[in-house]
């Protein structure tokens, strides 16, 4: 069993109609940005759904990729009739339906590993340049660490970014 993927339009009727729309991004993605009335479900921690027998469920992430990628473990996941928004959050926003963002939110974990990976790479190379030729081993340094992260599924700049005061809720980021 498979998803069928639904356009943008088709399912803003059906969760008119009692459909239920499922988030299966990250909790930061989430909380940043999304749907009025998704259900938040990570793809990590997601094994089955508390649906009503008989309502459709409808899965979507920010792109449509992940989604795609999972739709034979989400389809057994809602155990009823489900779809995947073809194009995800931003096809959604792009068809110019609404969102909930809350721009306060840091940005997604991944983008700002990204971000960290990629600032780290470029001083390092510039510093090997213009410095010293020894600055070159922070890029191979971060290189390195970024393939250790594809390949056992762990990234430890995210671990140490996770951590980080804007990333923690507000409730603990003063304790």
């Amino acid at each position: 069993m498979s998803l069928s993927p639904i356009l943008p339009t088709r399912a803003k009727e059906l969760i008119a109609a009692g459909a239920v729309l499922v988030d299966i991004r990250d909790a930061d993605e989430y909380r940043r940005e999304h749907i009025a009335g998704a259900r938040l479900r990570p793809l990590s921690t997601l094994t089955s759904l508390d649906v009503e027998p008989g309502r459709v469920v409808i899965f979507q992430c920010r792109s449509g990729a992940r989604t795609t990628a999972h739709a034979d473990r989400l389809a057994a996941a809602a155990a009823s009739e489900a779809y995947r928004l073809e194009g995800g959050l931003d096809a959604w926003k792009k068809a110019g339906l609404p969102v909930v963002a809350d721009k306060r939110q840091p940005l997604e974990l991944m983008r700002q590993v990204q971000i960290a990976a990629g600032s780290l790479v470029l001083i390092g190379a510039a510093l090997g340049a213009f410095v010293h030729p020894g600055f070159y081993a922070l890029s191979a340094f971060v290189g390195a660490g970024l393939v250790f992260a594809g390949v056992s599924g762990t990234c430890a700049m995210a671990r140490i970014l996770r951590r980080m005061p804007w990333n923690r809720p507000a409730s603990t980021a003063t304790a």
